[in-house]
C-alpha cells in the first residue's frame, strides 16, 4: 500500500505537466479568455447567481480561468491547487488582468492549515474529487472552511461515467470507491497528442458517498441536479449534440454524464 503523500507527490508532478500543455491548448481557449470570455459553463453560473462582493474559495482551481472568471463578476476568490506550476501561473494571470484573487498551492485535505479563515461559498468543478480518496475527508474541509449559513456549489463529472474503460465500450471500473485506479494515459483531455505518458492514481466515488459524507459533516443538501451532457468535450468517443454539449456516441440520452449540487453549511 502507498502512502497517501506518494499519492499526491505523483499527482502533483502530472498536473505540474498538463498545466504546460493546457494553458497551450486549444480546450482552454486562452485568447478568447483573456479577451474577456468567461470560463464558467452554465450548470455553476446557475448556482452561482450574484457573486458580488462575496467571498470563495475555490478548491482544485487548476491554473486558476475559472477563479479569475468569478473575480470578473466581483467575487474575492481564493483558489487552491496541489500544482505549484498551476498556482504560479494563476498568479500570473492575475497580475496580467489585474484582478484581485489570490492563489495557495495546498492539496485540498491541507486547505485548513493553509488558510485560516472562512467563506461565503466553496466552489469545486469538473474532474475534482476523482484525485482524493476520501469523501469524508473532503467534506469536512468544505464545512470546516465555510461560514455558517455558507454554501457549496459543486458540479462533476457523474460517477457513471468512470465505470467505463477510454472508449466506452465496455464497463471495466467499479461504480464504488474500491481504492485507487493507477493508470498510465497518453496525452491529456485537453490535448490527446500531447507527448505526455505519466502515471496518475484517482479513485471513483458512488453519488451516496459524496452525499452522505457532506450530510454527515454538517451540509444540508438544498439542489441536486443530473445531465445527460457533458459541457466539456473531454472524453472520447463522444459527438456534439446541441452547441457546446457533448455525448457518448452510440449512448445519447441514456448515460448520466454530469451531476451538480448546492449544500448549506447548518
Amino acid at each position: 500500500m502507498h502512502n497517501e503523500q506518494q499519492y499526491f507527490d505523483t499527482n502533483r508532478a502530472l498536473w505540474n505537466e498538463k498545466t504546460t500543455h493546457h494553458t497551450a491548448s486549444a480546450f482552454y481557449d486562452m485568447e478568447g479568455w483573456l479577451a474577456g470570455a468567461t470560463s464558467l459553463k452554465q450548470p455553476e453560473l446557475e448556482l452561482l447567481g450574484d457573486v458580488q462582493g462575496k467571498s470563495i474559495l475555490h478548491l482544485q482551481c487548476h491554473f486558476g480561468q475559472d477563479s479569475l472568471s468569478m473575480a470578473r463578476m466581483g467575487a474575492k476568490v481564493t483558489g487552491t491547487d496541489i500544482s505549484d506550476a498551476a498556482i504560479n501561473y494563476a498568479s500570473q494571470l492575475n497580475e496580467q488582468l489585474g484582478l484581485d484573487a489570490r492563489f495557495t498551492e495546498a492539496d485540498t485535505y491541507s486547505v485548513p492549515e493553509k488558510l485560516n479563515e472562512q467563506f461565503d461559498i466553496v466552489f469545486t468543478t469538473y474532474g475534482v474529487i476523482g484525485w482524493l480518496p476520501d469523501m469524508q475527508r473532503w467534506a469536512d474541509v468544505v464545512a470546516r472552511m465555510l461560514k455558517p449559513g455558507g454554501r457549496l456549489v459543486f458540479v462533476e463529472f457523474h460517477p457513471a461515467v468512470w465505470m467505463f474503460d477510454n472508449d466506452f465500450t465496455r464497463v471495466q471500473f467499479s461504480y464504488f470507491n474500491r481504492g485507487p485506479i493507477i493508470e498510465t494515459l497518453q496525452g491529456t483531455y485537453a490535448d490527446r497528442n500531447a507527448d505526455i505518458q505519466m502515471k496518475e492514481i484517482g479513485w471513483n466515488h458512488a453519488l451516496s458517498d459524496v452525499l452522505q459524507s457532506l450530510i454527515d459533516g454538517g451540509m444540508q443538501i438544498n439542489i441536486f441536479k443530473e445531465y445527460d451532457y457533458s459541457v466539456h468535450n473531454c472524453f472520447s468517443n463522444t459527438i456534439e449534440t446541441a452547441p457546446g454539449l457533448s455525448q457518448i456516441k452510440g449512448m445519447e440520452g441514456k448515460l448520466p454524464m454530469m451531476y451538480a449540487l448546492e449544500a448549506l453549511k447548518r
